[in-house]
């Protein structure tokens, strides 16, 4: 027997107690600090270690005390970033499709789990108004992003045999940071990608957007996408779809639509999100809105046929040999990825366990939970809202000048978690809220320990 072989019963004593450190982790989650209290060199002395010649059994699961204490925890005081809260049956499904340990490439590799994946894909289509749409999971926004602007290069200015030529990309000077890198990764380049500006609430100004087009077009430049946010990373905002997808429709070029952040939320605001079923092709983050634990992105698109032009590239080692149209399916040939990991187990079992009802309240709760501080800064005579609360994204700042030393002793008291931001040139504080744990009294705590902080930096 390999030495890699564990016997069933000290196997079902190591899979009890695995889940019993993960139970004691979920019930200490609000007790813990928003932050740990650790450094580099901390972590560093803890983690680096050779890897041993001898196994060292069962003690392994001993670290992981340690590491609970040195990573960045999901209770409902956290607010950093965009991190969704890590919903535990979708923890638990992680584990079994772990356990299956499919290679989610096509039908013929993985019968249910590639099934499984495409119904998942028809939910999240469904409950953001795109109804039709397909696409496949992926790691994140910032790979679902690359591929839904390859799709728009090959739709527009193909590239796949002959390389790229130059083309022009357009998006609004909010757009998030994996826009940039895509443009460059597919050869499109960053000189042609187009920052178009944005009005009071952070939107994408179309009057501006149709110049840059005229202009580019008057110069012999082709252009060939747009990139419009719905929920912009520093504010939420989202911009004017239904007029962008009018532009692109009368100029014929591809729309993209980063929802990475926002897009989900459509399932709970669906008013704000009008235009977004205009895309061509569109991001979503489970793991954010949907609270799934990490990782699991999405790309949905209406170009089936055009999937296939942009990622098909086969060999006889992965031929289906099948001709039923089921049989047949294989994501390598509409993604980017060969081995892909079975994602979608968590959200086929998370969204019906807990059922639409549940996440649609979630969802609400989090609108909530911005509005309220929103509404908290705007009365604090200290504290000053520095831009629309669209979505779940809260930025403001406080009325002394250091506000980094400021979020920097935040952040070392424990209490909560924010992040930053620059809007219009200033350091923000910034709360996002995309947490099933947030409670009303965790709101308030935000405003209360910026001021408490604020107090002991001025002195």
């Amino acid at each position: 027997m390999s030495q890699l072989e564990i016997p069933d019963q000290l196997l079902s004593q190591l899979a009890d107690e695995a889940i019993g450190l993960a139970k004691a982790y979920w019930a200490s989650l609000q007790e813990l600090p928003a932050y740990p209290s650790t450094s580099g060199k901390q972590t560093t002395g803890l983690f680096s270690r050779p890897w041993p010649e001898a196994g060292r059994g069962r003690d392994v699961l001993q670290d992981f005390e340690q590491i609970a204490a040195h990573v960045r925890p999901s209770g409902g005081r956290f607010f950093g970033y965009v991190v969704g809260s890590g919903e535990p049956v979708g923890a638990l499904a992680e584990l079994l499709a772990a356990a299956l340990n499919q290679n989610v490439t096509s039908w013929r590799s993985a019968p249910a789990a590639t099934s499984i994946e495409r119904a998942v894909v028809g939910w999240l289509a469904e409950a953001v108004g795109c109804a039709g749409f397909t696409g496949s999971l992926c790691g994140g926004g910032s790979a679902a992003n690359l591929m839904g602007l390859a799709m728009a290069r090959e739709a527009k200015l193909p590239a796949n045999e002959t390389g790229a030529r130059g083309g022009v990309v357009y998006a609004s000077e909010q757009v998030h940071m994996s826009i940039p890198k895509a443009v460059a990764l597919l050869g499109i380049g960053r000189n042609n990608l187009r920052s178009i500006p944005v009005d009071a609430a952070f939107r994408m100004r179309t009057d501006a957007l149709q110049a840059a087009i005229a202009a580019d077009r008057a110069a012999g430049n082709t252009p060939i996408a747009i990139v419009a946010s719905a929920g912009t990373v520093v504010s939420g905002a989202i911009d004017p779809l239904i007029e962008i997808a009018d532009i692109a429709r009368n100029e014929d070029l591809w729309l993209h639509v980063d929802g990475a952040y926002g897009g989900l939320a459509a399932l709970a605001v669906p008013e704000t999100f009008r235009g977004l079923a205009a895309a061509d092709s569109l991001s979503l983050d489970a793991h954010k809105w949907l609270y799934q634990p990490l990782d699991c992105g999405c790309l949905l698109h209406r170009h089936s046929q055009m999937a296939g032009t942009t990622f098909s590239h086969s060999d006889d080692y992965v031929r289906t040999m099948s001709k039923d149209p089921t049989e047949a399916f294989a994501f390598f040939e509409e993604s980017m990825e060969l081995s892909r990991r079975f994602r979608a187990l968590k959200l086929w079992m998370s969204l019906q366990y807990h059922g639409r009802r549940a996440f649609r309240d979630a969802m609400l709760e989090d609108l909530r939970h911005a509005q309220l501080l929103a509404q908290a800064v705007r009365s604090h005579p200290e504290l000053e809202l520095l831009a629309p609360v669209p979505l779940s994204a809260v930025c403001f700042r406080h009325s002394a000048k250091d506000n980094l030393a400021i979020l920097r002793r935040v952040i070392a008291r424990g209490r909560v978690y924010l992040s930053n931001a620059t809007v219009n040139g200033q350091f923000a504080l910034r709360a996002c809220f995309v947490n099933h744990r947030t409670a009303d009294d965790d709101v308030r705590e935000i405003v209360s320990e910026v001021v408490a902080a604020a107090s002991e930096v001025n002195g």
